[in-house]
């Protein structure tokens, strides 16, 4: 083996190494143009062969499997305790003026920072659905209160 294949097959190895790292699935496609770069080189193909393999080979890899990889990968959003709390029916225990920066409502005992979210100032005791959740305050809505017949 020449020497450029050691370097290659280096390159492909800190590629990897850096990817397990990171794992930020871009770095691992340039260890596949390392790897091409490495055959050409045991080849005996001439160091500017080598460059464009290592180049164009990393570049489709990158461009073709980057986002099919990112679809199987990408992190599931993970769902807590306060997400239950979305579509249920709270009362308002504190007008909510997003103006003022005012707000609270009461959803199932637990005691939340409220925002409208369609900006409407709603008064206390209204019953209200939660639309969203942002950090501690939830985003609410005035509730629609089926009719009784």
């Amino acid at each position: 083996m020449t020497i450029q294949a050691y370097a290659w097959l280096a390159v492909a190895v800190v590629m990897v190494i850096v990817e397990g790292v990171t794992f930020s699935l871009v770095s691992v496609w340039f260890a596949g143009g390392a790897v091409a770069a490495f055959f050409a080189a045991l080849l005996k193909g001439s160091f500017p062969v080598q460059l464009l393999l290592f180049v164009a080979v990393s570049a489709i890899l990158l461009a073709g499997l980057r986002p099919l990889a990112r679809r199987h990968v990408k992190s599931r959003k993970q769902p807590t305790n306060a997400d239950r709390v979305i579509g249920r029916v709270g009362i308002v225990t504190e007008a909510i003026d997003n103006i003022q920066a005012t707000g609270a409502v009461k959803v199932d005992g637990v005691e939340w920072t409220a925002r409208s979210e369609y900006d409407a100032v709603i008064e206390p005791g209204a019953r209200v659905t939660v639309l969203r959740i942002s950090g501690v305050k939830v985003f609410v809505e005035p509730a629609v209160v089926p009719a009784r017949t």
